[in-house]
């Protein structure tokens, strides 16, 4: 058993803030600065190609809502005994009650899911404006990447979905009693911290080779999709919190695995593919009006 480290992060004392009767969750925070930066830098690179300005932001509009929606559904659906089980802690409304603490709220929320039903949700918004939506999943890949680094430190004020534990000088200091916690332990890794450093390097990397390599028609965003299911899988493996498995490996490691090639194989079945993707407006020179 790891001793207590040295050095470690100390979790915060408390996640909620009240501003008079409103509480501030840092969860919440975290994923609202993660989408508003997503959607700036997707912005700057939709401009940059040539598209027009706001059109993020309209997109925006139907891919919240409609990944906020995925996201509960992914959790729901791999974690249904939590909610349907014979000791279910939490009631079938509360899949639904994301702003409700009788549930899990806001942290019930998974990533594939999000991304698929948002990405439903901004493929809808560009039939209506005639814009190519491959071309928008090449602007945001990096963008969804780096707001994801952010969002990420959500774990962090909830003290969740940590890691086994461990004497490492970066080790997450966890309450006592908390669930995945061991007996005389109070460090473990800190796999928020994982993910948020691979995505951000994962999102700077896709703006390098999105420069360096012409990768368009979705290529760029299926390498967003390698690389942070690559990333996924082995920081999957160190979290203790209870999880459904199959052959021994947690759900989300298999979701993983199936991103992965499926996303490696677009980028080779669409390696010769050229032809102009629509914008829906073409750019404006400066001073023309």
């Amino acid at each position: 058993m790891p001793a207590m480290s040295l050095a470690s992060i100390p979790s915060p004392s408390e996640g909620v803030w009240y501003l008079g009767p409103l509480p501030i969750r840092g969860y919440t925070v975290c994923i609202m600065l993660g989408i508003v930066a997503a959607v700036i830098i997707a912005e700057r690179r939709w401009r940059a190609r040539g598209g027009a300005p706001g059109t993020m932001m309209d997109l925006a509009v139907w891919g919240i809502p409609f990944g906020i929606v995925g996201a509960r559904l992914y959790h729901v659906i791999t974690d249904w005994q939590l909610y349907f089980g014979p000791d279910a802690p939490y009631r079938p409304i509360d899949t639904i009650l994301i702003w409700s603490d009788s549930g899990p709220g806001w942290r019930g929320l998974g990533v594939w899911g999000a991304v698929a039903l948002g990405g439903v949700g901004v493929w809808i918004a560009c039939r209506r404006r005639g814009i190519a939506v491959s071309a928008v999943a090449d602007a945001v890949a990096p963008a969804i990447a780096i707001g994801q680094a952010i969002g990420r430190w959500c774990n962090y004020f909830n003290q969740e979905l940590f890691g086994g534990p461990t004497d490492l000088p970066w080790g997450l200091e966890i309450e006592a009693g908390r669930p995945g916690t061991v007996p005389g332990v109070s460090t473990y890794h800190p796999t928020f911290l994982y993910e948020s450093l691979w995505s951000l390097a994962l999102g700077l990397l896709l703006i390098w080779a999105g420069r360096r390599f012409t990768l368009r028609h979705g290529r760029l965003f299926a390498l967003y999709v390698a690389g942070y299911t690559a990333g996924r899988f082995w920081i999957e493996g160190l979290r203790v919190d209870p999880a459904n498995e199959i052959l021994g490996m947690r759900l989300n490691q298999w979701t993983s695995i199936v991103l992965f090639l499926g996303a490696l194989a677009y980028v080779y079945l669409t390696r010769n593919k050229d032809s102009e993707e629509s914008l829906g407006a073409e750019r404006v020179p400066a001073g023309v009006k």
